[in-house]
């Protein structure tokens, strides 16, 4: 019997090394919720301006049709939505709680009872809000509020009810309520820029819910240049006053001239 030595066997699986690398984030698979969030940034875009229909509905398209996240970023890549805040080197992180001095009364109350009551837009932010949502929802929007303080307590106290708190994405929110059988829920944030404004979200939530959220794209402007602005503002009215009344002045010794030239 002639018995030949066969080879050993060899491991036909390929070369494992390459393929346990692991791939770049861009070329991993988006899910459904990372191209809802895509979507909500160009809704948002097409709402303030900076995509017009066509070039939205061009993008949604492609949103949907995409497969990987390098794929959606591209979607959005423009956009300021899609640009996060950038730390400082010497950074520091914000306080927990208020450090400055902060009246226990409130600047503005924004209640709802079996109601809904919203506060958005351009509008002064005080040191202290207070929002009571009992069996109704409350909105306090500060994405485009002035901000004249460095420090804001929101106060936030929702029985059956729901409260929603939306500040710019530059700015530093921290949370220090909690929930009775209810949501209590504040999206930490760190600016990084240790000028920038701190919102401290406090209160309740019972048998209701509370959430504050960052709104994407929104950015809270410098405090100085919006003082400035606002002082620029009013030395233009006065300016604008004078010249008014010289006028005025002209017209009346014209008149008075005329009326004695026709012996009025």
């Amino acid at each position: 019997m002639d018995l030949k030595k066969s080879p050993a066997p060899t491991d036909a699986r390929p070369d494992s090394a390459a393929g346990d690398r692991p791939l770049p984030p861009t070329e991993l698979r988006c899910s459904d919720a990372d191209r809802d969030r895509i979507a909500d940034m160009l809704r948002d875009a097409l709402s303030e301006g900076r995509l017009t229909a066509e070039e939205h509905a061009e993008r949604v398209e492609g949103v949907l049709a995409a497969k990987t996240v390098g794929e959606l970023d591209a979607f959005v890549r423009d956009l300021p939505a899609a640009q996060g805040p950038r730390p400082s080197a010497s950074h520091t992180a914000p306080p927990h709680r208020p450090t400055t001095a902060i009246p226990a009364e409130a600047d503005e109350n924004v209640v709802a009872v079996f109601s809904a009551a919203v506060r958005r837009g351009r509008w002064r932010a005080g040191r202290r809000i207070h929002a009571y949502a009992i069996f109704g929802s409350v909105e306090i929007d500060l994405s485009e509020a002035l901000f004249e303080y460095q420090q804001i307590v929101v106060k936030a106290i929702s029985v059956f009810g729901d409260v929603q708190v939306r500040v710019p994405e530059n700015v530093s929110m921290r949370g220090t309520g909690g929930g009775v059988l209810g949501n209590f829920e504040v999206s930490p944030l760190d600016s990084g820029d240790p000028q920038a404004p701190t919102v401290f979200v406090d209160g309740w939530a019972v048998l209701g819910n509370v959430e504050a959220t960052p709104r994407k794209g929104r950015l809270v402007a410098d405090i100085l240049e919006r003082v400035s602005e606002r002082v620029s503002q009013s030395m233009d009215r006065k300016s604008a006053g004078t010249w008014e009344r010289k006028v005025s002045r002209k017209l009346e010794e014209a008149d008075r001239k005329m009326r004695r030239r026709m012996g009025l």
